[in-house]
């Protein structure tokens, strides 16, 4: 399913569920959305999906003989060859220009000798050996520059090919393999080992389509053959093979969440409600993983903090590490939810001034008295030495350990309820943290996500297929649909690959409405258009974008589609038909009347004249225009024959006053039209030297 924007991809597996019910289905893209992954049993009735996560496995690969690395590498091989081509064809200008260079210069002549006649001949055998020369010269210079264009050419070939290649094949250093876990539980037959249908369906980025349409019409005939095509291209990370394709013009990416609606109280102030759904975390949530921690270090991870018995910490000593009681710790304050918790505890080993908030932060200077010296220097003899570095606490000679001090309180509890922030109440998004996190994160849920840079720079990548240029007389779904939402199914399978170029894909023949009209607006332009209207008779409405029009199996023309909504009816021109021939000729006569002469006539006579040269009868509609007045003592008389357009009736909107008049031609006849209208403009209305007419 190809949306406005990215794809929706379903992809089908059977095969035998191995004992332990996990199933790992491979192949999935690199750019897929780990949370759009849904899975589904087909035909297994007892069997279930009780899971379904998106895993990434990097291997090398070292044969590298895909099409996309093969293309690489001749790339760089012909980036090696065009700068050994430049580099000859750069030492050959240089020698050119040197033997250019070559002038005859004559030897320095002292003031008191005589001047010297030069030898014609040494100046000629000069120029000859300078012409030859540089005709060498300039004959390798012409190969040069022809192989240095030659292998332009095929650089820019091979860089275009690459280019275009499809992005599902690996790259030649790193293997990435997308796969989805899926773990299945049932009690049917199919259950522990038997062979299930698997349906998997994810959504990927980098995936559009722009409708197209090619319209088949006979002259003579009410209905025509509209089929409907799209142009799709798609960056996605794989190739998409023998595959039904369904197009729709909804937006991927637009939240289908429903707004909540914040009500307004008049009165005294009341404390909001708590919001629903929402628990503190339980207490002794840290206990929960003591026998994993426990259970010692994990193949391959790092080290675990040895277990430690309930009411006693490790001491750090000189001796080493002893095991001291404990007292307990105070009651947890309210904390945020899924954040760390408030309440402070005792240091190991007691050490002096140390909390919870400063665990392996810098301790503290102690204050200075007025007059003291900075520690670390001392004077002796008038300079200023190091001094000696001062002992531990415990050491012989060093001062006694300070006392132990007490850890500060647990913070106050904020009054009132909790108030989670929005990303808290965001279920969809909350991830939670496993044992391999802090200890202040573990088992806990957080709205914020790992990220993954690599499959973000994928995402990237394949998002870049929006930015492609249209085809001529294209329309985005999403300017066209409006704010409805349609869906096309294509009849049958194609090919798509993830080269980011436009492909073309059939989705099938939608039958029309059609008819030929010839329309001609002689007061504008003295030609007869052929028109066809298109009246759409589906259920479904045909956006807009460019047709190819085809008359008796003939191409014509290709041109803009309009959006026709479900029976809906537009025309699409067809260009100037040379086989009718109009011809207008207006004439305009002034006069006055009235008891007084005190009312201007002006009297407006059309003649339209109408030749049809073709061999078969056509209708024409001729449109002309009359002057419209709001003013009640300015009278338009019109002349009969000419007919208001009905509103809606036609494909388009007729400006106010617009007249038509339909006339049937036969073959190689001919008509002619009479009208026209009277402006009577009493002489209260008529502006001083204002009507002046061509």
């Amino acid at each position: 399913m190809v949306y406005a924007r990215g794809a929706v991809c379903h992809r089908l597996a059977r095969g035998c569920v191995p004992p332990d019910g996990r199933v790992r289905v491979t192949g999935l893209p690199r750019s897929v959305d780990p949370g759009s992954l849904r899975a589904r049993v087909l035909g297994a009735p007892g069997v279930r999906v009780t899971g379904a996560r998106v895993e990434i496995e990097a291997e090398p690969h070292g044969t590298g003989t895909g099409t996309p690395d093969e293309l690489r590498r001749e790339v760089e091989r012909l980036h090696e060859e065009y700068a050994a081509a430049q580099a000859r064809r750069d030492r050959q200008l240089g020698l050119v220009e040197e033997v250019r260079a070559l002038r005859p210069v004559p030897p320095p002549r002292r003031r008191e000798d005589p001047h010297r006649l030069t030898p014609v001949d040494a100046w000629l055998e000069l120029a000859d050996f300078v012409d030859e020369r540089l005709a060498g010269l300039h004959a390798r210079l012409a190969e040069l520059e022809e192989a240095l264009r030659r292998v332009a050419h095929e650089l820019s070939v091979a860089s275009d090919r690459l280019a275009r290649a499809s992005t599902d094949a690996p790259s030649a250093h790193v293997e990435t393999t997308v796969c989805a876990v899926v773990t299945l539980d049932g009690t049917g037959p199919d259950a522990g080992g038997g062979e299930v249908g698997l349906e998997l369906e994810y959504g990927v980025p980098g995936a559009v389509w722009v409708p197209t349409y090619r319209l088949g019409h006979r002259q003579g005939d009410g209905t025509g053959r509209l089929v409907l095509r799209a142009s799709v291209a798609q960056r996605t990370g794989e190739d998409w093979t023998g595959v039904r394709i369904a197009l729709a013009t909804a937006d991927l990416r637009r939240r289908t969440d429903l707004p909540r609606l914040r009500s307004l109280r008049i009165g005294r102030r009341q404390p909001p409600p708590a919001p629903s759904g929402w628990r503190e975390p339980p207490a002794g949530l840290g206990d929960l993983f003591a026998g994993y921690d426990a259970a010692g270090p994990r193949p391959g991870g790092g080290p675990v903090s040895p277990p430690v018995a309930a009411g006693a910490v490790p001491v750090a000593g000189a001796t080493g590490s002893v095991t001291g009681p404990v007292p307990p710790p105070p009651p947890p304050a309210p904390q945020a939810y899924g954040g760390p918790p408030t309440a402070a505890f005792p240091m190991p080993g007691g050490a002096a001034g140390a909390s919870a908030e400063t665990f392996g932060g810098a301790m503290p200077a102690p204050a200075r008295p007025a007059g003291a010296r900075p520690a670390g220097r001392s004077r002796v003899g008038g300079r200023s030495l190091p001094a000696p570095a001062p002992l531990a606490p415990g050491a012989p000679g060093g001062p006694p350990p300070p006392a132990p001090v007490a850890p500060p309180g647990p913070a106050a509890p904020e009054a009132g309820p909790p108030r989670p922030s929005g990303a808290e109440l965001d279920y969809a998004s909350l991830v939670l943290r496993g044992p391999d996190e802090r200890a202040d994160r573990r088992g806990r849920l957080f709205p914020d996500a790992p990220f993954d840079a690599v499959a973000a720079e994928y995402r990237r990548r394949a998002d870049a297929v929006a930015a492609l240029p249209l085809p001529g007389h294209a329309v985005r779904p999403r300017e066209s649909a409006g704010s409805f939402d349609h869906r096309f199914d294509a009849a049958a399978r194609a090919d798509v690959p993830s080269d980011g170029t436009w492909h073309t894909v059939t989705v099938g023949e939608i039958p029309v409405g059609l008819r030929t009209e010839y329309l001609c607006v002689p007061s504008v332009e003295q030609a007869v258009y052929a028109t066809l209207v298109l009246s759409n008779a589906t259920d479904q409405a045909l956006l807009a974008g460019p047709v190819e029009v085809t008359v008796d199996d003939e191409f014509l023309l290709t041109a803009a589609l309009p959006t026709l909504a479900p029976g809906a009816v537009r025309r699409v021109g067809l260009g100037p038909a040379e086989g009718v021939r109009v011809t207008r000729r207006a004439n305009v006569h002034e006069s006055t009347s009235g008891l007084r002469n005190n009312i201007t006539v002006l009297d407006h006579r059309v003649h339209v004249e109408l030749a049809n040269r073709l061999a078969r009868p056509v209708t024409v509609e001729v449109r002309e225009r009359v002057p419209v007045t709001s003013e009640p003592d300015v009278r338009i008389e019109e002349r009969p024959g000419w007919t208001v357009p009905e509103p809606g009736a036609g494909p388009e909107h007729h400006a106010p006053g617009t007249r038509v008049r339909r006339v049937d031609l036969p073959a190689g006849g001919t008509a002619a039209l009479d009208g026209g209208y009277e402006i009577r403009i009493p002489a209260g209305k008529a502006l001083v030297g204002g009507n002046r007419r061509s």
